[in-house]
């Protein structure tokens, strides 16, 4: 499995947190240029605060009362069609294993640099403490550190990527990565229910394939109008399940050409469908375009945990939803070649389920 790894090194590109890049973050009165992306962060309206509007919000508890469980599946099902994004409560992950991971995380990036780059990405590199992906912005970098690591299955895992500091750290990790996939199946359990598919159809899409993991620190910026968190993008791959480490906002959903800034719920998973269980779904539940705008006064952590999915070593519409639906949305690729095109669409700044389109 280590030889899937070594093709993501091959085309997933990562700049190392230098010396300046930590000074700059560290004291951000001036931009230096190689951040500056005003014409990006000012592309489309934001929705202002006098605008009223709520992400939509699942409640797991309703969803697992068999008495609330048809209404709730009903607005998951709402969620995932017309927004893509939606606020989990209730979720039942155990609040220790979240704290853990919180403090770990906090713990790591409030570490000084030289200690966090024991586990810098290298050349060319997927894996490890950077800059999140390059992307089509000119060369621009984003506003954000970032570690990312492969976290399931194990055998999968490079541990010399994982951090040892906090000792906490690879504990945390593991415990909290297994509470997610449970967390994910449980989800994909009622979002079978309503898409009208048996439910091993899609849990057994995701079921042992590989979780991966994002841990993003965002500094202050008084400048944020010249500034990009994250560049615009669809999430790649199965489900998202985002954890808010502290109370500040920056994430933003595009949806009729329009930014909406996420409030985020205290308690609450971040969750949103990705380009794969878009597919999977024939379409039916949209991948949607988001971005993050750092916070002018407060720093903002996030702990994101990405889930792939594939049927019989492909990305396709579950036959189930190709004979329901008048044919197949998608055409279907293999996997392999899949995770390549996508990483070099995210490079060239496209979408690359668009290209799969029938």
């Amino acid at each position: 499995m280590q030889k899937e790894a070594r093709n993501y090194d091959k085309i997933v590109n990562r700049d190392e947190i230098t010396d300046a890049a930590a000074a700059a973050f560290a004291n951000a009165g001036q931009v230096p240029e190689k951040y500056v992306r005003t014409e990006e962060v000012l592309d489309g309206v934001v929705v202002g605060e006098d605008e009223s509007y709520e992400l939509p919000v699942v409640d797991m508890a309703r969803l697992l009362d068999p008495e609330s469980a048809a209404l709730e599946i009903g607005k998951l099902g709402d969620a995932c069609r017309n927004w893509g994004f939606f606020q989990l409560t209730n979720h039942g992950v155990d609040e220790e294993v979240i704290q853990r991971m919180k403090d770990s995380t906090v713990q790591f990036f409030s570490s000084p640099l030289e200690s966090k780059k024991k586990v810098a990405v290298r050349e060319n590199g997927f894996e490890g403490f950077g800059h999140h992906y390059s992307r089509a912005s000119g060369g621009k970098l984003d506003w954000a550190e970032s570690v990312i690591l492969i976290t399931q299955p194990p055998q999968d895992r490079n541990m010399e990527m994982w951090p040892t500091n906090p000792p906490t750290f690879r504990d945390a990790l593991e415990v909290y990565s297994v509470e997610m996939i449970g967390l994910a199946m449980k989800l994909l359990g009622f979002m079978a229910a309503d898409l009208g598919v048996e439910r091993e159809a899609l849990v057994g899409a995701f079921t042992g394939r590989r979780q991966s993991m994002a841990i993003h620190y965002y500094p202050p910026c008084p400048h944020r109008e010249k500034v990009m968190g994250i560049t615009p993008h669809t999430d790649g791959l199965g489900l998202t399940l985002l954890l808010h480490v502290d109370g500040t906002p920056g994430l933003q959903i595009r949806k009729g050409g329009r930014w909406f800034p996420v409030r985020p719920l205290p308690g609450a998973f971040v969750v949103n469908v990705a380009d794969i269980l878009d597919v999977l779904s024939n379409g039916t539940y949209r991948s949607v375009e988001h971005r993050v705008i750092p916070d002018a006064e407060r720093a903002r952590t996030t702990v994101v945990i990405f889930q792939e999915a594939s049927v019989g070593g492909a990305v396709a519409p579950l036959p189930g939803l190709v004979s329901k639906g008048g044919g197949a949305r998608y055409r279907s690729i293999g996997v392999e070649e899949y995770i390549k095109g996508n990483f070099n669409a995210l490079a060239e700044g496209t979408c690359f389920i668009e290209s799969l389109r029938i």
